[in-house]
């Protein structure tokens, strides 16, 4: 069994363990058994760590990956509408829309509110010694609906 289908089965497998749990529950106090609280205890443990698994399960996404794109660092993010990935020098302008497809396509489905969010990449282009300006080489900008 592969991590992602032992992911998916996780919440199943702790729910049926709490509803187990939650049967033996009744009879202990049914019986007066000495333990009846104990597993109480084990019974909420068990469907919470279910509920838990369930919640990182749907907010669990894998990274999309586009042929053509290369990695680049994400320098400024206001969480909100803009985003701005840093490119080097010799970043080839044949990656840039792959890039820039392959940062809009990551962006978290349930984040931002609904904004238009701009995506920006740019380099540095040096003026002087220690002076240097930002060119933008590439954008794009993505309506995030809210799910």
């Amino acid at each position: 069994m592969s991590f992602f289908e032992l992911l998916e089965n996780t919440p199943k497998i702790f729910g049926l363990f709490g509803i187990f749990l939650f049967f033996g529950a009744i009879i202990a106090f049914i019986f007066n058994f000495g333990f009846k609280f104990r597993i109480v205890g084990a019974t909420i443990f068990s469907l919470l760590l279910s509920l838990s698994s369930w919640a990182f399960i749907q907010s669990y996404s894998e990274k999309v990956l586009i042929e053509g794109a290369k990695y680049l660092p994400i320098v400024y993010d206001n969480g909100f509408d803009l985003i701005i990935a840093k490119a080097e020098d010799d970043f080839p302008k044949e990656s840039i829309e792959p890039t820039l497809e392959q940062l809009s396509e990551n962006l978290m489905k349930g984040s931002r509110s609904g904004a238009n969010v701009k995506i920006k990449i740019r380099k540095l282009e040096k003026i002087s010694d220690d002076i240097s300006k930002p060119v933008i080489i590439g954008e794009v900008q993505k309506t995030v609906t809210m799910n």
